[in-house]
């Protein structure tokens, strides 16, 4: 009897298992198990949050599983018709969308309620990178400024939203790819300087009453601790109170005595530092580091242009959502709609996450081939 047919279930799972990369998949599934607790606690012990979160990510690894077999090349082939989509998705928000604490960000399709730019996110470096793949061959200025266009058109219409933080990190996400593409440094230190220099005109003529506030009070929250101040003053009192090992599981007094807003969505960060501590705040930053550092492994080993920039876009997209989160939460980055990646509740996001992870996993597995 040949080694075949004595292990066929062996065979059957190694199957199962091949497209799978090990660093990501164990780093994901440690953060989606904690996220279970913690959503149970943030919720107020309810299963509502958490069987909801539940449905969306066993979606999820159908997809993870699904885009991990597939070849990157091939899945940049829909790059165009997924910007589109996202695109006409935008618009449409624009004058049908759903609107939620003052921001106009959801669509109502009946049996499901998308947010738009969360496809976006991944949309745009695919397409950026598809485009800068095209004319590899020959880049050049009118190339670099194309893909400009498709980066700034989508961040026009969430700036309209108005979601000032969603669209400043989609429209990192299609930069980087610009920057790992090979833009002259030269021509980087040229849009920093820019950049720069439009501040006073972005302050005065590009930003909303709020978001001004949220800056002011970024630098002193308690000016307005009842009013603008209340989400960071709240998170941070909730952050330091878990001191080194945290309060405990279900213990976090300003969790469970409703101080904390939006506690299971774009404050999450602030139940688990009080409940956890600085231990599990160390630990959940060395597993995002496991991912992170991963993901800039499999860009640097991806053999093509378009496998590398898009690698490297969706891990530094992680990075930025990762670090704007936790910056925001603990009162050193202004308060912006952004969840924590895989942690925080919200099916559009924890499915848009995994797809990035499934599609650095597809790359990997080209790396390999």
């Amino acid at each position: 009897m040949n080694r075949e047919s004595e292990h066929p279930i062996r065979r059957y799972w190694q199957k199962i298992w091949d497209p799978m990369d090990l660093w990501l998949f164990y780093s994901m599934l440690a953060i989606y198990v904690m996220s279970l607790f913690l959503l149970y606690s943030a919720d107020g012990q309810s299963l509502r949050q958490l069987e909801s979160k539940t449905v969306h990510t066993v979606i999820g690894f159908g997809l993870l599983w699904l885009i991990a077999r597939t070849r990157p090349q091939l899945l940049g082939n829909f790059a165009p018709p997924l910007y589109v989509l996202a695109l006409l998705m935008l618009i449409a928000v624009h004058f049908f969308g759903v609107t939620v604490n003052g921001s106009q960000r959801w669509l109502n399709l009946g049996f499901i309620r998308p947010q738009p730019s969360e496809i976006m996110k991944i949309a745009l470096p695919m397409m950026v990178a598809w485009y800068l793949q095209k004319h590899e061959a020959h880049l050049g200025w009118k190339h670099y400024l194309i893909a400009l266009v498709l980066v700034g058109l989508p961040g026009f219409l969430i700036l309209k939203q108005p979601d000032l933080g969603t669209a400043t990190l989609i429209m990192a996400s299609g930069l980087f790819v610009i920057f790992f593409a090979g833009l002259p440094w030269k021509a980087l230190f040229a849009a920093v300087i820019g950049f720069c220099a439009a501040l006073p005109l972005i302050w005065l003529y590009g930003m909303h009453d709020y978001q001004r506030t949220r800056v002011l009070t970024l630098l002193d929250p308690t000016k307005d601790p009842l009013g603008a101040g209340y989400h960071i003053l709240q998170s941070m009192t909730a952050i330091g109170s878990g001191g080194v090992w945290g309060k405990g599981w279900l213990n976090g007094t300003q969790t469970h005595l409703d101080y904390i807003p939006e506690a299971t969505t774009d404050f999450i960060f602030a139940v688990y530092g009080e409940e956890f501590g600085l231990i599990g705040n160390i630990l959940l930053l060395g597993v995002y580091t496991v991912i992170l550092a991963r993901g800039l492994y499999i860009a640097a080993k991806a053999p093509t242009l378009y496998s590398r920039t898009l690698a490297g876009a969706l891990t530094m997209t992680l990075f930025c959502y990762i670090f704007v989160n936790m910056g925001m939460v603990s009162g050193i980055l202004p308060v912006v709609g952004v969840p924590l990646p895989l942690v925080s509740y919200g099916g559009t996001a924890t499915l848009s996450i995994m797809i990035i992870i499934a599609m650095l996993m597809g790359i990997a597995n080209q790396k390999r081939t």
